[in-house]
């Protein structure tokens, strides 16, 4: 597994309370071809399969389960965001370290917007104890 820093978006992210990832991905940009007077549009590729790397690497405690959405937004922050996949609530049981949810890959579509990042959204209290670590990957392994 390959992992590029700028495709990072979340480097043992302590999850205390439902936030979103620390970083973000800009999935539609614009720009200036350099020496060249046209401009550039970069997508990076609707229909084409996304790997995705999301494990724990710290073992949470104290909240009830912890649900991941990967969403997207025409905002930076994930505001007005639409959700492209879920991982469902697992529960605490399940939130040790080295675990990984089942979604490990994402299909883009038409419906991706600018911006692109994970929601962490906790159940039940929140927690006292946790971290995940999530980025583009080019493969994942099991």
């Amino acid at each position: 597994m390959i992992l590029n820093k700028n495709l990072i978006l979340a480097e043992n992210q302590a999850i205390t309370a439902t936030a979103i990832s620390q970083n973000v991905i800009r999935w539609n940009e614009t720009g200036v071809v350099p020496l060249e007077a046209g401009q550039i549009v970069r997508n990076i590729g609707s229909g084409t399969e996304v790997p995705l790397l999301i494990q724990v690497t710290q073992t949470f405690l104290t909240l009830t389960s912890l649900t991941i959405t990967i969403e997207t937004s025409d905002a930076a922050d994930l505001t007005s965001s639409t959700v492209l996949a879920s991982s469902g609530a697992i529960p605490l049981a399940s939130l040790i370290a080295g675990f990984r949810p089942a979604f490990t890959r994402f299909v883009p579509d038409a419906t991706m917007l600018d911006y692109f990042g994970l929601r962490f959204t906790v159940g039940g209290s929140n927690a006292t104890a946790g971290k995940i670590t999530a980025a583009v990957a080019t493969q994942v392994n099991s």
